[in-house]
């Protein structure tokens, strides 16, 4: 038997504020939609915002259903709009943030397993990494320079 160590790294920004101008302004369009989650069973609204390599900015949040699985987070409402949209375009940076109705979220929200897996989906089809910037309604904001550091074990098409 033997052990597999993991490092990953992230950066931290303290607040919202503190982002270079360009992210801050991705950050606030990914704020600005979360106002359009339809979510009346959990009450957590997500907004996420991506940046394409043509200049395009894609905009998703998150659509629950009574049937929950067949609800979308805001990730995947985005990055499959924007795979439909533009599908030549490569992804550079996702913004993403939550808030809840019911309590303050100050803590950084990454995307769940499933937003992760069809980041990764993404990522290895346009052979680049995408810079994930997460957070809450307030609060820091997390930095990953890949969906590498948030899921080390990608199943990708090699598995396949």
């Amino acid at each position: 038997m033997k052990k597999i160590t993991l490092t990953t790294t992230f950066t931290v920004f303290e607040t919202k504020e503190s982002l270079p101008k360009e992210l801050h302004d991705l950050m606030n369009q990914a704020i600005a939609i979360r106002k359009n989650a339809y979510a009346p069973y959990s009450k957590f609204r997500v907004g996420c915002a991506i940046l394409l390599d043509n200049g395009q900015i894609v905009l998703g949040s998150n659509q629950e259903n009574a049937a929950y699985p067949s609800g979308l987070c805001a990730e995947r409402v985005a990055i499959f709009q924007a795979g439909s949209i533009f599908p030549e375009a490569k992804i550079v940076k996702m913004a993403i943030s939550a808030t809840a109705d019911e309590k303050p979220v100050t803590e950084p929200i990454p995307p769940c397993g499933s937003c992760r897996q069809s980041i990764a989906e993404y990522e290895i089809k346009q052979e680049t990494p995408i810079e994930i910037f997460f957070m809450g309604e307030s609060g820091p904001v997390y930095q990953s320079d890949s969906l590498r550091n948030l899921l080390p074990f990608m199943f990708d098409k090699k598995f396949l």
